[in-house]
């Protein structure tokens, strides 16, 4: 049958496969950095000569933004299907921009230079170093090589796609809302296929029911109209790093419950047979926290939810970033005229970012410091979505995975974001498969992200039966 066929092309050209994975990785393709804007341009235009290649029928750059500040191209492209294809229609979403690199000095190898490692004995897989080589590069081209391989062994995509590929996800996805808006028609599916999760080892995949929503803030505490010598004005005036500080500390009580307004008014908790299911699943909060240098006792969070709870089902609030006065070599003894931080919450399913900018600001503006004013910023924000377990979409998404890995996948959540997935809930009524192939030691966002090969190998398997699926449905 043509799956076989599919299948045993993948497993004869997987040097291939990631030999064109590491042409993509080669291109810095940072988002958030405008001197990196051509970079991000040359990655799109990668991934559209990939989808060409496939035998998607139309494949094109569509530009973000406006003339006076513009985007990063979204790479959109459509395949029709077969000749009378009748079964669901599916859009597939990812993103090629990748964070900074930075510290560079923390990695191993350049980290667009990248490298296969050998395995690990007690540790990771064969594996690709790189950044981007696991968010979200790694994952988009698993698609990509399942497409391939479709075209090559049997002709055509045997079902009905739409692909959006992103170029702005790790800088806020900023003009990614009005694109949708402008171009529902040509979005329109019966549900939409995410590879930017992760499962629970290299042999257990799994499917993520639910993420976490984000809302992101800059908070600026301006004090006097200049930095102060501390021996003529300290103990007379605000310093607006002890006052910053003084005023975020009050963010949690004893118990770390965020103290917002409301914050927790509209959290959807999880029901009892699901805090029973992930009970059941290979979980171990402590030798996690040993993988990164922490002893057991540094298990902390909301009082009452196990460390899995605390983060798949619960909304947190964290200090990202804090700067202000001198911070250089040496001492300067000044008072800050102004405070700086990042603060950022991740919310559940149900609660609102736009309530949660409100329940910010209300905080804030009740504990003012005497003779200061506050400076907000919404950086960036997105719902959490919790998807149905029992489509039929889904259940084509479980026989898939079975079929790459041998073993049946288990449900699980997501601590992280992808705001994406409630925006297309909320404007397009679609809901989205999370599957992805990353792993908890993938180090994402940090020095030597990695993608392991035996993941790289299953998510290709994954995607080309999934398709497979598709094509084997009716709508």
């Amino acid at each position: 049958m043509a799956l076989d066929a599919v299948l045993s092309l993948l497993k004869s050209r997987e040097r291939e496969s990631v030999d064109r994975l590491i042409d993509w990785l080669k291109i810095p393709s940072v988002s958030t950095d405008p001197a990196y804007a051509p970079h991000c341009r040359r990655a799109a235009e990668w991934c559209a000569g990939q989808l060409r290649r496939a035998g998607l029928a139309r494949v094109e750059l569509h530009e973000t933004g406006s003339p006076q500040k513009p985007g990063h191209p979204i790479v959109y492209a459509h395949h029709p299907g077969p000749a009378g294809f009748a079964g669901p229609h599916m859009l597939f979403y990812g993103h090629y921009d990748v964070q900074p690199a930075d510290p560079l000095e923390l990695w191993e190898s350049p980290p667009f230079e990248p490298v296969i490692r050998p395995a690990t004995p007690g540790g990771p897989g064969e594996r690709v170093v790189a950044r981007g080589a696991v968010d979200d590069k790694g994952q988009v081209a698993c698609f990509l090589e399942a497409a391939l391989a479709w075209k090559d062994a049997a002709g055509e995509l045997p079902c009905s796609v739409t692909v959006l590929i992103e170029g702005e996800e790790e800088s806020g996805s900023k003009n990614l809302y009005a694109y949708v808006d402008q171009h529902k028609a040509g979005l329109k599916a019966d549900v939409c296929v995410i590879s930017d999760t992760g499962m629970p080892s290299a042999t257990q995949p799994g499917i993520t029911y639910g993420v976490r929503g984000l809302a992101y803030f800059e908070v600026t505490l301006t004090g006097p109209n200049q930095d102060l010598h501390s021996g003529l004005w300290g103990g007379k005036v605000p310093n607006a790093i002890n006052e910053l500080t003084g005023v975020l500390s009050q963010l949690w009580d004893a118990s770390r419950r965020v103290q917002l307004p409301g914050f927790y008014d509209k959290v959807r908790e999880p029901g009892a047979d699901e805090r029973a299911a992930w009970k059941t699943l290979p979980y171990d909060a402590i030798g996690m926290l040993k993988k990164i240098g922490l002893p057991p006792e540094a298990d902390i969070g909301e009082a009452g939810w196990s460390a899995l709870e605390r983060e798949w089902a619960r909304p947190t609030c964290d200090i990202n970033g804090i700067w202000g006065g001198y911070t250089g070599e040496g001492s300067k003894t000044v008072i800050a005229g102004k405070a700086h931080a990042k603060v950022s919450f991740r919310l559940v399913a149900d609660q609102d970012p736009t309530d949660v900018q409100r329940q910010f600001r209300a905080f804030l503006d009740a504990r003012t410091p005497p003779g200061c004013a506050w400076e907000v910023k919404d950086l960036s924000g997105g719902a959490g979505a919790t998807v149905a377990t029992d489509s039929p979409a889904l259940h084509a998404a479980r026989r898939a995975l079975k079929i790459a890995a041998g073993v049946e996948p288990v449900l699980i959540k997501s601590g992280g974001s992808i705001p994406v997935v409630g925006m297309l809930k909320t404007r397009l009524g679609m809901d989205t498969i999370l599957m992805g192939f990353g792993l908890d030691n993938d180090r994402v966002h940090s020095p030597n992200e990695k993608f392991e090969l035996a993941c790289f190998r299953m998510g290709a398997r994954a995607h080309a039966a999934l398709m497979h699926e598709f094509g084997q449905m009716k709508a």
